[in-house]
């Protein structure tokens, strides 16, 4: 079976000074609907921040492999490309990945003006939070990188 790969090169990739192994491009924002369409790119074999979904997100794998860890960094959940999940809000924490390459996920966040992601230490404490205001001040950052 012949391999395809996804060409990002003409994606602005975004990074946030906080999240080590994460670039991000905000696709669109429908804020009546209160939805958030976004991809993502995790590092190759490396995990991203622990933090938790607090609201509903589908996604679906366009490059490589999209992991998912325990909060202790043990491997839970290996979504190969081209793989749609739709995931309810959730109390339970989780690192994500990327596998042998680096993946891409393409995320709609379903969510509210509260809190959509809350940011975790190791002993499971809140240390930030992202909320639909959040992204949607990083979307206006993204467009006035992108116009210049």
């Amino acid at each position: 079976m012949t391999r395809f790969f996804f060409d990002n090169c003409n994606i602005k990739w975004q990074n946030l000074e906080e999240f080590e192994n994460l670039a991000y491009s905000i696709l669109s924002i429908d804020e009546n609907n209160k939805i958030i369409d976004v991809i993502f790119k995790f590092t190759a074999n490396k995990q991203i921040i622990l933090h938790r979904h607090l609201a509903l997100n589908n996604t679906f794998v366009i490059q490589g492999e999209h992991r998912l860890y325990e909060p202790s960094g043990t491997l839970k959940e290996v979504r190969p490309v081209g793989s749609y999940t739709s995931s309810p809000p959730s109390n339970e924490p989780h690192r994500e990945g990327g596998g042998d390459e680096d993946v891409i996920v393409f995320f709609s966040i379903r969510g509210g003006d509260g809190v959509l992601y809350e940011i975790l230490d190791d002993d499971l404490n809140v240390v930030a939070t992202l909320s639909m205001q959040d992204f949607i001040g990083l979307y206006k950052a993204q467009q006035d990188t992108v116009e210049k």
